[in-house]
């Protein structure tokens, strides 16, 4: 196995970025052991005699081979580890270089290495500042553009889900996110979204119980108001 780096310093946001979007996969039970989902992770690839390493900032890999006991994944090699990548993604930042070039020689752009080179099916680039969301499939050998849908998602057959923007705050921080949402349109949710899904649940169940016992002890007030009446009616209301 080789063990390789890439030399791509992260963007500050890059590792919040695609932590959120493997945890909202993980909580809603989409993540197999058989799976590698990684950041910044080393994409390994021998062209000639040289081997060539890119590091996306998100990739999906459906099927890798497991490791043995002990031993630790640093990099990966398509077809010699697993399936090849899936779904490679890249966070860009203002200052980004070259990397994202279609460079056809070495040591080879990114566009070019995951298009001619590992040839993955899904490509989506995401500008953090703007929001703005592409997303290209691998048609014919050559990465298509691809139209989002009417609420501006892009389904990804690989996950068989939608993937788009949305902006608001996590981890203190108020931007624009990429989310996961399931064919009906149902948002998968991070920890501290379920967390206060939970809190409002049990609110709610508070607030019930407490209708409840205000009914209850109504009705019991109702009746006891009742009874008094009756006794003052010389009717005992044991006897009804």
């Amino acid at each position: 196995m080789i063990f390789c780096q890439d030399n791509l310093d992260a963007f500050p946001l890059q590792p919040l970025l695609a932590a959120a979007l493997r945890e909202s996969l993980e909580l809603a039970g989409l993540i197999l052991e058989s799976m590698l989902i990684a950041s910044n992770f080393g994409l390994c690839a021998t062209v000639g005699d040289k081997t060539i390493v890119k590091a996306p900032d998100w990739v999906y890999i459906p099927v890798a081979h497991p490791l043995p006991e002990g031993e630790v994944r640093r990099s990966y090699t398509p077809h010699a580890e697993g399936e090849p990548p899936a779904i490679v993604m890249e966070f860009i930042s203002a200052t980004e270089g070259g990397e994202y070039s279609i460079n056809p020689h070495y040591p080879y752009g990114k566009w070019h290495f995951y298009e001619q080179i590992l040839k993955v099916p899904v490509y989506v680039i995401f500008h953090p500042q703007t929001g703005t969301l592409d997303v290209y499939h691998l048609t014919d050998g050559k990465y298509q553009q691809q139209s989002p849908d009417e609420q501006g998602r892009f389904y990804l057959v690989a996950l068989n889900l939608f993937l788009g923007v949305w902006r608001g705050k996590k981890a203190e921080m108020v931007t624009f996110w990429l989310r996961w949402w399931d064919e009906s349109g149902n948002l998968l949710l991070w920890g501290s979204e379920l967390l206060e899904q939970e809190r409002q649940r049990a609110e709610q169940e508070r607030q019930r119980t407490e209708e409840e016992r205000q009914r209850a002890e109504q009705a019991e007030e109702k009746a006891a108001k009742l009874a008094a009446k009756l006794q003052e009616m010389g009717i005992n209301p044991e006897a009804i």
